[in-house]
């Protein structure tokens, strides 16, 4: 399989939807919005100026806040966007709301995250149908693609994963996250953020959360940021996005 750089790519996230809470304040944090587009200033915080802040979330933001349950994807061969948004609209039909129980600020590898204070296994369950249901439709990787993955340093496991399903961190060597900044190993620079983020994300940190949505996020080509495509409800069988009407 050859790589195809031109191509739209593809995945399916959680994400909040815009109104809520939480979506407003994780869109004021990276400057964007992955549902309506719309881009925001980003505020100096303490010791890290505007730009060196705007640096440590220009890969989150590009994004968009969410928790990934299909990494992204180009579509195979004789695959169209309508097949694949059909596909989600079933799936989601028959799927029901997910409730994680309480939600903590967590370190990363050196990126900050908000994740499940405990494991979810209902939530990981979900995660795994997800990467499973829906690789008929991924282009398999390409050499590159596959190269550029095994440079980070992958263990055995790792690798078989990325072999099978395209991307090495799925199943059980995946954890759900709302990825909230780059990697910061500056340990000053963390603990300034972190210090910032505990107070903007207070109202949510050791509370439960909501995984009403799947969504179809969508990046137009390489570089370009991910928005949202299409938003279903799970267990309702309606897809939600500026329009709401009721799924075939």
């Amino acid at each position: 399989m050859q790589d195809a750089p031109g191509l739209p790519r593809y995945a399916l996230y959680y994400a909040p939807r815009a109104e809520e809470a939480l979506a407003v304040v994780a869109g004021r944090w990276l400057g964007r919005s992955p549902d309506s587009g719309e881009a925001r200033d980003i505020a100096p915080i303490g010791s890290i100026s505007r730009e060196r802040l705007s640096e440590l979330v220009a890969d989150p933001g590009l994004y968009g806040f969410h928790g990934t349950l299909k990494p992204p994807m180009g579509l195979a061969d004789r695959v169209t966007e309508r097949d694949l948004l059909d596909a989600v609209g079933a799936f989601a039909a028959t799927e029901r709301q997910i409730d994680i129980p309480s939600v903590a600020l967590a370190e990363l590898s050196d990126f900050l995250a908000l994740v499940p204070s405990e494991r979810c296994s209902t939530l990981q369950d979900f995660s795994d149908r997800c990467v499973a249901e829906f690789d008929a439709f991924r282009r398999p990787a390409g050499e590159a693609e596959l190269a550029r993955r095994r440079g980070a340093g992958l263990s055995v496991r790792q690798d078989e994963l990325l072999r099978r399903w395209g991307y090495p961190y799925v199943m059980e060597q995946g954890r759900f996250h709302l990825t909230l900044t780059s990697r910061v190993t500056d340990r000053v620079e963390r603990a300034v953020i972190l210090d910032e983020l505990r107070r903007r994300f207070a109202a949510f940190i050791g509370q439960p959360l909501a995984v009403r949505d799947i969504c179809v996020f969508r990046q137009p080509a390489p570089g370009r940021p991910f928005t949202v495509l299409a938003r279903f409800r799970l267990g309702g069988g309606r897809r939600l996005t500026t329009q709401v009407w009721r799924a075939a």
